[in-house]
């Protein structure tokens, strides 16, 4: 037996029993950020994919020559796009901008309406081509993001927004 002098002492319970709560307050605020950035991400892989399908879907509408049939202009093309984005319907269109545009060849470069750290409306047009012609179908969605650290490094503007963007190029059927 130790000397009373020598003896460890052992922290008692009241001076424990805090330690968790603060251990707890450490690891939580971390462990729900890292939630927050993975719930939001795989919101954005899912609107990313649904915008993608919606393009696709609704550039078979030039291709095939039925958008130039139904008379249809880029607010028509926008609005189609619009009703094939099933629960992102709802901001649609104030979050969807369109550009259909002929292109001489594939290997064409268009203006990039993102370039400068803003979005350039001006950039875009819209046109169904002729049968034969080459299509060249863009469409950017913005998607506002809530947790900020996720808007380092996914946005490309200066609004903390994510721009999405679905592109297919194909050439219209003969008529």
């Amino acid at each position: 037996m130790l000397p009373a002098s020598r003896k460890v002492r052992r922290p008692s319970r009241q001076a424990r029993e805090g330690s968790s709560a603060v251990e707890f307050a450490m690891v939580a605020l971390p462990f729900c950020l890292m939630m927050f950035a993975v719930l939001e991400l795989g919101l954005v892989f899912v609107t990313d994919s649904v915008l993608e399908n919606a393009t696709i879907e609704t550039g078979r509408l030039v291709r095939t020559g039925q958008a130039s049939a139904q008379g249809m202009d880029a607010t028509r093309f926008k609005s189609a796009v619009c009703a094939r984005m099933s629960v992102f319907s709802a901001d649609c269109p104030s979050r969807l901008s369109v550009d259909v545009r002929v292109i001489p060849q594939f290997n064409t470069t268009p203006p990039d309406p993102l370039a400068g750290g803003t979005f350039n409306e001006g950039a875009l047009t819209y046109s169904n081509g002729q049968p034969g012609d080459l299509i060249l179908v863009r469409a950017w969605y913005r998607q506002p993001l809530l947790t900020s650290f996720m808007s380092q490094g996914l946005s490309r503007l200066n609004d903390g927004t994510v721009r999405m963007t679905a592109t297919t190029a194909f050439r219209n059927e003969p008529g």
